[in-house]
C-alpha cells in the first residue's frame, strides 16, 4: 500500500512537471508590451486622468510611504479622514477625497494608492478583507512551498516576485491593468520602483514606457506593485524588457535649461542609459524605497525635467491652480535609540537594523527638506509663467499668486508617545493582526486631522 502512495505521489509530480515545462518553459515572467509609434497623447499620463467636476484651482498630492502592510493600513486611514473632511471652496462643497489628483506609492504604500486608483471608493468596502487584514505574507510563503511551483522557480526567468505578482493579480487587484486606471479618471496613480543596476528611480507611467518603447495599459498593476515592494533579499526583482529606440520617441530636455544643475546632469544621463537598449536591454526593479521611501523625488524631479514649474503646470494641463497641497503619509520604522542607556556593544542584528532605518529616516528628511525649499522657488516660476512683462505682483489676488502646502503625517506627530512608539516598531510585513491595523488607520486619521498644517488649509479653502 505504502508503495502504491509513494508511486501516485511521484507521478503526480511527474505530471505536474510535464505540464509546467510544456506551458511555461519552467516558468517565465510576463514581458511588457513593445509600442510601435510614441504619441505624446497616449496611455496613462496625467493629463489623461482625473476627475470631472473637482477644483481646477486645487491641486491635492498625496504620497506614500513604504513600509508593508504598516503602511498601507496607515495611508488608508489618511483616506478615510479624507472622505469625512468638507470644505466649501470654489463656490462649492467638497470632501477632499473627490479632490485627489495624485497619488505617490512606493512599496506598501503602493497597494493602497493602486487599488484606490482602480477601485475607487470600493476600497472603503473590501480592501481591509482583501489585503489589510490578510495574512498576505503566510499565502505567499505557502506559495513557495507548494510543489506546483517549485518547477516554475527552478527557471532562470521566473522568481519569488514572479510568483508574488500573480497572487496580487488573482486576489487583490482583480487582474486589472493601467487601462483599467486609465479608464476609471481617478487620480494619477504613480508606482514607485528601483533599477537594481543604477540605482534609477522608475515610475510607472506611460513617459517612463515611453523611453523604453513599451505600452504600459496592458501591464498588470499587480506586477507594478510586485516591483514596488521586492524588498531585496526576501524577494526578487521584476524584469522589463527594454525596446527603445525602435518607436521615435525622442528626449524632452531642453539643451540650455538648468545647465550646471547636477540633478538634472544625472537625469538626462539615466534617461541616455535607458535610451540604448543595446547596452541595456532590461531592467530590474526592486523596492522603491531603495531610493526614495516617500515617493516625492519623482514630482521634484519631473518639475526639473521640462525646466520649471509652470511649465509643469501647463503640460499638465493645470494653468488655473491656485493651491498645491502635498500630504506625506510617512510610515518609516523607529530607530531603537535605548543602546544610548547601555555600556554593552549593541548585537550585529541591531546594528544592522538601525543602519537601514537610520538611512531611509534620513534621506526622507533631505526629501521634506528639499521639497519645502523648493516651494518660493516654484512660485516665483509660477508667477513668472502667469504674469504678463511688468505686471509681476507678491500681493494675493495677483495674476501669479500660487500657495504652496506640506502635511506631515508620521507617528511621532501623534499625541501618545506610548502608542507612537508602538506603532514605529511594528514590523514592515505583508501581516499584521487586525488590531494593530486598525491602530494604525485611528492614528492616521488623528495625526491629520489634528495637523497645524492640515488646519491651516481647511480654514484657507473655507476662506475662499
Amino acid at each position: 500500500m505504502k508503495m502504491h502512495h509513494e508511486m501516485a505521489l511521484w507521478t503526480y509530480l511527474f505530471l505536474t512537471f510535464i505540464m509546467t515545462a510544456g506551458c511555461s518553459h519552467f516558468g517565465h515572467y510576463p514581458v511588457n508590451a513593445p509600442l510601435d509609434q510614441y504619441d505624446p497623447s497616449y496611455g496613462y499620463r496625467i493629463k489623461s486622468t482625473g476627475r470631472e467636476g473637482n477644483s481646477e484651482e486645487l491641486l491635492l498630492i498625496l504620497s506614500f510611504s513604504g513600509g508593508g502592510t504598516r503602511a498601507a493600513s496607515f495611508s488608508y486611514g489618511v483616506l478615510e479622514a479624507l472622505r469625512e473632511t468638507e470644505v466649501t471652496f470654489d463656490g462649492r462643497k467638497r470632501r477632499l477625497l473627490d479632490e485627489v489628483d495624485v497619488i505617490s506609492g512606493v512599496s506598501g504604500g503602493s497597494f493602497t494608492a493602486a487599488y484606490f486608483g482602480l477601485f475607487g471608493e470600493r476600497i472603503f468596502e473590501d480592501y481591509e478583507s482583501r489585503f489589510l487584514k490578510k495574512d498576505i505574507q503566510g499565502d505567499l510563503t505557502f506559495a513557495l512551498l507548494n510543489p506546483v511551483n517549485w518547477f516554475r522557480l527552478s527557471s532562470p526567468f521566473f522568481d519569488r516576485s514572479d510568483l508574488a505578482a500573480e497572487y496580487y493579480d488573482k486576489n487583490v487587484f482583480e487582474g486589472k491593468t493601467f487601462r483599467d486606471m486609465l479608464e476609471r479618471k481617478g487620480p494619477m496613480v504613480l508606482i514607485n520602483a528601483t533599477d537594481m543596476s543604477r540605482g534609477m528611480r522608475f515610475a510607472f507611467h506611460q513617459f517612463s514606457f515611453d523611453a523604453i518603447c513599451s505600452d504600459l495599459l496592458p501591464f498588470p498593476v499587480a506586477r507594478a506593485c510586485a516591483a514596488s515592494s521586492a524588498v531585496p533579499g526576501v524577494l526578487t526583482p521584476i524584469t522589463l524588457k527594454n525596446y527603445a529606440g525602435h518607436c521615435g520617441f525622442m528626449l524632452p530636455f531642453q539643451s540650455g535649461t538648468h545647465p550646471s544643475s547636477y540633478r538634472l546632469r544625472e537625469m538626462r544621463e539615466n534617461m541616455m542609459l535607458a535610451l540604448d537598449s543595446d547596452e541595456k536591454q532590461y531592467f530590474h526593479l526592486i523596492d522603491g524605497g531603495v531610493t526614495d521611501n516617500l515617493g516625492l523625488r519623482i514630482i521634484e524631479e519631473s518639475i526639473d525635467s521640462v525646466g520649471d514649474a509652470w511649465t509643469s503646470l501647463k503640460l499638465a494641463g493645470w494653468e488655473k491652480v491656485r493651491k498645491v497641497v502635498f500630504i506625506v503619509v510617512n510610515a518609516e520604522t523607529k530607530i531603537e535609540s535605548h543602546w544610548d542607556r547601555m555600556e554593552i556593544i549593541p548585537p550585529f542584528v541591531a546594528m544592522l537594523s538601525n543602519s537601514s532605518s537610520i538611512a531611509i529616516t534620513r534621506y526622507n528628511r533631505e526629501t521634506i527638506a528639499l521639497l519645502q525649499e523648493s516651494f518660493e522657488r516654484w512660485a516665483t516660476q509660477v508667477r513668472t509663467g502667469r504674469c504678463p512683462p511688468g505686471q509681476i505682483s507678491q500681493t494675493h489676488g495677483s495674476c501669479g499668486d500660487i500657495e504652496y502646502y506640506m502635511v506631515d503625517v508620521r507617528f511621532e506627530s501623534l499625541n501618545d508617545p506610548a502608542e507612537s512608539a508602538s506603532l514605529a516598531s511594528l514590523p514592515t510585513s505583508f501581516y499584521l493582526s487586525p488590531d494593530e491595523v486598525d491602530r494604525l488607520r485611528i492614528a492616521a486619521r488623528k495625526i491629520l486631522t489634528e495637523s497645524g498644517d492640515f488646519q491651516r488649509l481647511l480654514k484657507d479653502l473655507n476662506a475662499e
